[in-house]
């Protein structure tokens, strides 16, 4: 009788245990899951300041660029674009544009001395300027917390519990955009 209460006693000790590691393991995933959010929500402040400086941007240029009517155009499709994205994948696709938009804006922007001159044009650009450093730092953020919830979901043993419990693989905000991936020239002539 005795040694069966032992047995019982070692049983219920290491069914309790692993009940602990479960209940650990999926707290650790509940945490990481929350980071991952809280990553992408901060991404998501930094686009959408991005997203209203650009009108304010376009309307300071448009006095001294009447002629590129297409290029404004093309600015306001991928803000819409942009702003209507759903998940991680369709934004990351969306801002990729949206920047190639602006960087040919930018370029346009130099045909126009007055308009480099304009303290409103140039105030709004070094915001942009500011929003887009905030951005990379903000998707820098989010694809490490997503590689350390991946990671999570994908090794032995809480691979088990994030499959019992329904987490799944985060998508990276990734560039979309290749002229982005290029290294800059620079060049002193």
């Amino acid at each position: 009788m005795e040694g069966a209460l032992i047995v019982l006693a070692v049983f219920f000790g290491i069914a309790i245990l692993l009940a602990l590691i479960l209940v650990g393991i999926y707290n650790g995933l509940v945490r990481l899951r929350n980071q991952v959010d809280n990553a992408w929500s901060q991404i998501d402040v930094q686009l959408k300041r991005r997203h209203d400086l650009i009108p304010n941007l376009v309307e300071t240029a448009k006095g001294y660029m009447k002629h590129e009517r297409g290029t404004f155009e093309a600015i306001t499709e991928a803000r819409s674009k942009a702003m209507g994205a759903k998940t991680v994948a369709e934004a990351s696709q969306a801002e990729g544009q949206l920047a190639d938009a602006l960087s040919k804006f930018m370029l346009v922007v130099e045909n126009y001395p007055d308009l480099k001159a304009n303290q409103n044009f140039l105030a709004l650009q070094e915001e942009l300027t500011s929003t887009e450093n905030k951005i990379a730092f903000a998707r820098q953020n989010y694809n490490d917390q997503v590689l350390f919830f991946n990671n999570k979901t994908q090794m032995f043993p809480s691979n088990i519990v994030a499959g019992m419990f329904g987490f799944t693989k985060r998508d990276f905000f990734e560039v979309e955009n290749a002229a982005e991936r290029e290294v800059p020239k620079v060049s002193f002539s």
